[in-house]
């Protein structure tokens, strides 16, 4: 129960912060700082897909035990709560590279209108 809470507090932040990237006022000064958290965020959701995985891993192991054909197997396991977890820390770690990503362009465009005047 304690990593599923985790899980959520993890991706209930990210949203948090996705939801302050999308916003139009956000300001270069913000948008260093969020991309500061969401670089060290990664390295928490690197461990969550290990530990994921390894979930996963154990419950492939366990359908292959129970079936005798190995691709009835993966479907089974495919569809359990461990697959499902694996999956969604994958795309967390994605939705947070994309908006590491669009921070770092932001930051640049912003530096690029300073040098030129924009501002």
């Amino acid at each position: 129960m304690s990593e599923e809470k985790s899980k959520q507090g993890l991706r209930e932040i990210i949203v948090s912060i996705q939801n302050e990237v999308l916003s139009d006022e956000l300001l270069p000064d913000r948008a260093a700082e969020l991309l500061k958290k969401l670089s060290a965020l990664l390295g928490n959701i690197n461990d969550k897909i290990v530990e994921t995985e390894f979930e996963y891993s154990k419950e492939l192991l366990r359908q292959l035990d129970l079936e005798q054909k190995a691709n009835r197997a993966k479907i089974k396991a495919e569809t359990s709560d461990e697959y499902l977890a694996k999956q969604e820390a994958r795309n967390l770690k994605e939705l947070v590279i994309e908006m590491i990503r669009s921070l770092k362009y932001f930051l640049r465009a912003k530096a690029e209108e300073y040098r030129e005047g924009g501002y």
